[in-house]
């Protein structure tokens, strides 16, 4: 059974609370344990997080979730980008998948709320990438 962080965002907290019911739902449709569910104020926060849960020996992968709503400035543009690249660092830097289920940027809340199943994919690909790494040692 693999087990899973799950890193979610308070921000846009109406829309990342539904978030987290599908990421949890999609891992125990797949029988995968959630070892530990971190919230973080806003998908910014987010890589401080996932790396400390990608150091955990109790965790194969991480998931991390949230939503990034455009406003009057590219701010969003600034935070998803950062997120990112942030992330992926921390994936390399850990050799422990950490999977993007942040939505956004350039979306309105509407949109955002539309793509609350991004988490279930989030979920989905840290354990496909997990069997298959797995499967590659």
């Amino acid at each position: 059974m693999a087990r899973l962080g799950l890193v979610v965002a308070e921000f846009n907290r109406s829309v990342t609370a539904e978030m987290e019911d599908a990421a949890l739902s999609a891992a125990e449709a797949r029988d995968a344990e959630v070892v530990d569910v971190t919230s973080v104020p806003g998908a910014y926060d987010s890589p401080l997080a996932a790396d400390r849960l990608a150091r955990r020996d109790d965790v194969d992968a991480v998931a991390v979730v949230g939503a990034i709503v455009t406003g009057d400035t590219n701010h969003d543009e600034v935070i998803g980008n950062a997120t990112a690249q942030k992330l992926t660092d921390v994936s390399l830097e850990r050799d422990t998948p950490v999977t993007l289920g942040v939505t956004g940027p350039g979306m309105s809340g509407a949109e955002a709320r539309e793509r609350v199943e991004n988490a279930a994919h989030a979920v989905d690909g840290a354990l496909d990438l997990v069997a298959e790494l797995e499967d590659d040692s």
